[in-house]
């Protein structure tokens, strides 16, 4: 498996027609096709950017199947297999994984809420499915599950195949207690968008984000210039994208990326209900945004 570091882009998951019908799996491939042309140097397919959870199981393959295709080897693939059972979730990483993905992330989803003994087991039985990497990914906020610092290194010192984590919380401090508690063996990664450039000058392994969707060259650039240590650079380079980030973290990633593809001249569908369209206010600022030089 190559690294996994860098800008790691989350596509939307195209529909046929305005109210998300099946999966426009043209429209997928191209879209991917113009992130690795851009740059990008990761691919993560189905995560909450990709609507996962409004999609049945043969739709999960069917993004899978044209997403590795698509890819052919050239970047790294992290396939979003997260589900509310573990059955499923194991499903699912057994499948990517037979596609032919590099990794898979995980967020512990449950209607209920999971103690630290059924976190563990969770992820257990997925890394004893498989063989490939885990990516346990936090985001209490869409999931209801909070998983601290302590915890996701107990996991990759004790869980075989659990060897990323995505951290979303916004809390720079968890980040570092990750470095800290793992004497830096634990590759963290950024999924809190206003949070990159702090996240990526505190040592962030990469930047998970579904921008590059939308502008992708101003995502690269920031990367390579905190790794340059242009820390001046990056942060006009922030700056600049700041607004854009804000703006599709608050209006819902699937339909602020979905609308701006639609503006830019790349239709996408709507996203699935209960999600909406973007609304004509919405558009309006959003073409603004993505008028910013």
């Amino acid at each position: 498996m190559s690294e996994i570091h860098g800008i790691i882009a989350y596509p939307v998951t195209p529909f046929v027609g305005d109210s998300g019908g099946g999966i426009d799996t043209a429209a997928l491939a191209e879209l991917i096709e113009r992130l690795i042309t851009a740059g990008v140097h990761a691919i993560a397919p189905l995560g909450s950017t990709g609507e996962l959870a409004y999609l049945d199981e043969n739709e999960f393959d069917t993004v899978v199947d044209t997403t590795i295709a698509t890819v052919d080897r050239r970047v790294p693939v992290v396939v979003g297999i997260s589900d509310v059972t573990t059955a499923r979730t194991v499903r699912r990483a057994e499948y990517a994984q037979q596609a032919g993905a590099d990794a898979v992330m995980v967020l512990p989803v449950s209607y209920w809420k999971l103690t630290e003994r059924e976190i563990v087991q969770h992820y257990r039985s997925i890394s004893d499915a498989v063989s490939i990497p885990i990516m346990a990914y936090n985001n209490p906020a869409t999931s209801g599950v909070d998983m601290p610092p302590d915890l996701l290194v107990s996991m990759f010192e004790n869980i075989e195949n659990v060897r990323m984590v995505k951290e979303s919380t916004g809390d720079l401090s968890r980040m570092r207690r990750i470095g800290e508690l793992s004497g830096g063996r634990l590759p963290f990664y950024n999924g809190s968008n206003p949070l990159v450039l702090d996240a990526l000058k505190a040592g962030a392994s990469g930047w998970c984000t579904a921008a590059p969707n939308l502008r992708a060259q101003p995502c690269l650039d920031l990367y390579e210039a905190v790794r340059a240590g242009s820390l001046d650079k990056a942060q006009l380079l922030y700056d600049d994208l700041k607004p854009l980030l804000e703006f599709i973290v608050a209006g819902g990633l699937p339909t602020t990326v979905k609308a701006g593809l639609d503006l830019l001249g790349f239709p996408v569908g709507d996203p699935r209900a209960p999600l909406l369209a973007l609304d004509e206010a919405g558009r309006a600022h959003l073409m603004t945004l993505l008028r910013a030089p």
